[in-house]
């Protein structure tokens, strides 16, 4: 076993001085809202089947809500890229499916029971049909990409989907894993969540034809939001109420997930706190009692904010590797959509 890491501390940009108004996705929701109703019909139509349990499941998920970020990213990356045709209606129709089969598969591996505040589908069909419709759904959005007819395009989205499925293995390898640095949970969070933030964001500029400069500026906003992103989700699983999140407080830790929170904590801790955190994520100590403990733990080394602060340090970097397209709807509703990411309660 290796000894304890320290926690890098990754160099951020100042703290943004206090707005006058939160920052919302309403910019990105009014871009895209004409958009995303002909996604919207692509998906209904396509997650039909003869078989009625599969439609039944997927919409059971897909009506749950959620804020369906990826694929108004691919509609956003497309209006900055001044796209006029339809391609990536059904492409960001693949970027959902893909999303929501690694929800489902998600759910069942960490044996969740509560997604957006509603029962996970594995509780409510169980767990065989939830990974066969989740399979299903990843199908489909193959059958997408290959209706496109780009190589280019189903090269991102496929290599992105072996990415994601790489990040989940990767963080069940390190689940209970108390030593678990800082610089790997930034590699799972790059794979598991970013991966297909940075492909949803790229097949705008490549329906686009606008170049490969647009193409890894595009990823790179992606990429680094994706990051953002999964920060905040982080740091939200300890900073806020169950109803605000959706989700049971403290799964990450029942789970032995090691997030950036608690790799802060644990590195900044005394050798009794240490002692406390190898019970607690080896799956000895996860009653209420131990998760108040942890949460306080990591509120006294304000493992939370700076949290936080990376999440705004990568959300920053998002909004810098756009700075050269021309300022217009799209563009501000995408710096506004990474302001959002970090400032976040749910």
């Amino acid at each position: 076993m290796t000894a304890p890491m320290t926690a890098k501390v990754i160099p951020l940009n100042p703290k943004p001085a206090p707005s006058s108004s939160a920052p919302t996705l309403a910019p990105m929701l009014a871009l895209t809202a004409a958009d995303m109703n002909a996604v919207n019909a692509v998906i209904l139509e396509r997650m039909q089947s003869e078989i009625p349990l599969i439609p039944s499941l997927a919409g059971h998920l897909i009506a749950g809500g959620g804020k369906r970020m990826r694929p108004m990213l691919t509609l956003a990356g497309a209006a900055l890229c001044d796209y006029q045709g339809a391609r990536h209606h059904k492409l960001a129709a693949a970027v959902e499916f893909i999303h929501t089969a690694t929800l489902l598969h998600d759910d069942v591996v960490d044996g969740s029971d509560l997604r957006r505040g509603n029962a996970t589908a594995n509780i409510v069909f169980g767990n065989p049909a939830t990974v066969l419709v989740g399979d299903f759904l990843f199908s489909r959005a193959f059958e997408l990409m290959v209706e496109d007819g780009s190589l280019k395009v189903l090269k991102i989205l496929s290599h992105a989907s072996a990415v994601i499925a790489e990040g989940e293995v990767d963080q069940l390898t390190a689940a209970r894993h108390v030593e678990t640095s800082e610089e790997r949970y930034l590699a799972i969070i790059g794979a598991k969540t970013a991966a297909l933030f940075a492909a949803a964001c790229k097949i705008g500029a490549v329906v686009a034809e606008r170049g490969e400069a647009a193409e890894r500026a595009l990823d790179d906003y992606g990429r680094n939001l994706g990051i953002a992103f999964q920060l905040v989700d982080d740091a939200i699983d300890y900073d806020s109420e169950a109803a605000e999140m959706g989700k049971g407080k403290g799964d990450d830790f029942r789970d032995g997930k090691m997030t950036l929170p608690v790799i802060l904590a644990y590195a900044r801790g005394s050798e009794e706190e240490r002692s406390f955190w190898r019970d607690a994520i080896a799956g000895f100590s996860t009653s209420d009692e131990d998760l108040a403990h942890a949460v306080e733990l990591i509120n006294r080394h304000e493992a939370v904010s700076a949290t936080r602060e990376r999440a705004r340090h990568f959300a920053q970097r998002a909004i810098d590797a756009i700075a050269a397209f021309p300022r217009g709807e799209a563009h501000a509703a995408m710096v506004e959509a990474a302001e959002f990411a970090v400032s976040r309660r749910y």
